[in-house]
């Protein structure tokens, strides 16, 4: 295939999980000082801003939405698909389920979504109350009641509450609170 014909397409690298940042690390200087970034254009790891509550506090926390993945925009000609294969912490290309199988570009439904995403998650959002559970014991964090443990008895989406039982001078006590005001035990 000719130079001029080889087009850039978005690709996955397993990397070993917990080293994403890393691996963008190393093939965004090699972007940058090496003959790489005549074929590489961006090296991409979306993540998602959350608010958490640790010890009553808000905290700002980013969460990897792939872990183990890293998203390329490449030309995969000569020795590029080595280089990037061989970077520190990267396992392989996302392949086909053949032996000897190509790496395969995303689609493009796969990259808008993947790249909407990216941009929808810039925004942070608070955990939401469909994460917990019925039955999940959680410590209240915030508010009165702080530091008491009780049991989820109902989460309510549409209002954004959960509904906790906790045990007040020996007695069962529901309380509707936030799900910022609580957290997991």
């Amino acid at each position: 295939m000719a130079e001029a014909e080889v087009k850039k397409s978005w690709y996955v690298l397993r990397a070993i999980s917990g080293k994403e940042a890393k691996v963008k690390e190393v093939l965004d200087a090699a972007i940058k000082n090496t003959d790489l970034g005549l074929y590489v254009e961006q090296v991409l790891i979306p993540t998602q801003k959350v608010y958490t509550t640790r010890n009553g506090k808000k905290v700002l926390k980013e969460r990897n939405l792939y872990p183990g993945y890293v998203f390329v925009e490449a030309k995969l000609t000569g020795e590029v698909i080595y280089e990037l294969r061989n970077t520190s912490n990267v396992i392989d290309f996302l392949r086909g389920r053949a032996k000897n199988s190509d790496p395969m570009a995303l689609r493009e439904i796969e990259v808008k979504r993947m790249l909407g995403t990216a941009d929808e998650m810039r925004q942070p959002v608070a955990e939401s109350v469909d994460s917990y559970l019925v039955g999940e014991p959680v410590k209240v964090t915030f508010g009165p009641f702080s530091g008491f443990s009780g049991v989820i008895k109902e989460v309510n989406s549409d209002r954004k509450k959960i509904k906790v039982e906790v045990k007040i001078f020996g007695r069962p006590t529901d309380l509707e609170l936030e799900n910022s005001q609580v957290e997991r035990e």
